[in-house]
C-alpha cells in the first residue's frame, strides 16, 4: 500500500508540473525547457528555509513561490527578446545556469552533497509524517492548481494566450501587448512549478542538484506532449502514464541480466509509437 501511495504522490507532484508547463507551452506556444529550474528553485527555497530557520512549511512554500516568481520575471524578460527556436535555446541556457548555481553555491545549497533533514509539513501541530496525509495534501494542491489553470484557460486572458499561439502578429494588430501576456503566463507557470518543488523537497526530505537537470525539464515537457498539449486533463494524464509505465514494466518477466535495458527500450518504443500515431498527445488539441 505504501508503494501505491508513493506513486500517487509522485503523480500529484508531476501533475502540478505538467499543468504549469502546459500553460506556457500548450496554451501559449512558448517552447520552454527551463521548468526544472523553477521546480528546483521552489524545492531549494523551501528546504533552506525549513532547515535553517525552522519555518512553517506553508510559509516557506509561499516565500519560495515569491522568490521563484521574481526570478522567473527576470528570466522571462530576457527570454521575451527571443522567438521560436531561439526561445527554446535561451530557456535551455537558463536551466543550465540555475543547475550550475545549485551545484556550485555550496555555502547556500551544499552543492552535490544536497540538503538532508527537510521537515514534513505540519497543520495545527499535526505532522504529516505519514504518507497518506501527505498524499491528501498533494491531492488538494493538485486540485487547486487544476482549478486555477482551468479558470485561466477558460477566461478572456486564456483566449488571448491561444491567439498568441496561433498567430502572434495577428493579435498584435488588435492592440494587444503580447509580451505582457507571455511574461505573465511564464511567471504564473514558474510559481506553480515552485509549489511542486516545495512538496517534493518535503516529501523526500532530501534534495540535491541531480533532480533538477535539463533531463528533468525534458521529462516534464514529455508529460504534456504525451498527455495532450492545451488540455489540462491531458497534462495530468501524461503524468499518470509516464510515472506508472516504468513501474508496470518492472513486473514484466524479462531475463534478469537484461531487464533494466529492456524496460528502457520498451518505454522508449511506446513513446515513439505514440508520437507517430498520436502526435497531439492522448487528449491534445494542438501539436508542436
Amino acid at each position: 500500500m505504501e508503494y501505491v501511495i508513493h506513486l500517487l504522490i509522485l503523480i500529484g507532484i508531476y501533475g502540478i508540473l505538467g499543468l504549469s508547463l502546459n500553460l506556457v507551452v500548450g496554451f501559449t506556444g512558448l517552447l520552454s525547457v527551463t521548468h526544472a529550474a523553477f521546480y528546483g528553485i521552489g524545492a531549494y527555497a523551501t528546504a533552506i528555509l525549513l532547515t535553517t530557520s525552522g519555518m512553517n512549511f506553508f510559509l516557506a512554500m509561499f516565500l519560495g513561490a515569491i522568490i521563484c516568481g521574481v526570478l522567473s520575471l527576470l528570466i522571462g524578460l530576457v527570454l521575451s527578446k527571443f522567438k521560436d527556436d531561439y526561445y527554446a535555446l535561451g530557456s535551455f541556457g537558463f536551466n543550465i545556469i540555475v543547475f550550475s548555481i545549485f551545484l556550485n553555491w555550496q555555502s547556500l545549497t551544499r552543492g552535490p552533497l544536497g540538503i538532508p533533514g527537510i521537515a514534513r509539513p505540519s497543520i495545527f501541530g499535526y505532522s504529516l509524517s505519514d504518507n497518506m496525509p501527505f498524499l491528501i495534501l498533494t491531492a488538494v494542491v493538485l486540485g487547486l492548481v487544476y482549478l486555477l489553470c482551468r479558470a485561466i484557460t477558460n477566461s478572456s486572458f486564456g483566449r488571448v494566450l491561444k491567439a498568441i499561439r496561433e498567430d502572434e502578429q495577428a493579435i498584435q494588430t488588435f492592440g494587444y501587448n503580447t509580451i505582457y501576456f507571455k511574461l505573465t503566463i511564464f511567471v504564473i507557470g514558474a510559481v506553480l512549478a515552485s509549489l511542486a518543488g516545495s512538496l517534493f523537497a518535503s516529501y523526500i526530505t532530501f534534495i540535491d542538484p541531480s533532480t533538477f537537470t535539463l533531463n528533468e525539464s525534458i521529462f516534464i515537457l514529455a508529460i504534456i506532449i504525451l498527455g495532450g498539449l492545451a488540455n489540462n486533463r491531458g497534462a495530468v494524464l501524461g503524468a499518470v502514464v509516464l510515472i506508472l509505465l516504468p513501474e508496470v514494466l518492472r513486473f514484466v518477466g524479462f531475463p534478469s541480466d537484461i531487464a533494466a535495458q529492456m524496460r528502457q527500450v520498451i518505454y522508449g518504443l511506446i513513446l515513439v509509437l505514440l508520437m507517430l500515431y498520436r502526435p497531439q498527445g492522448l487528449l491534445g488539441e494542438y501539436k508542436l
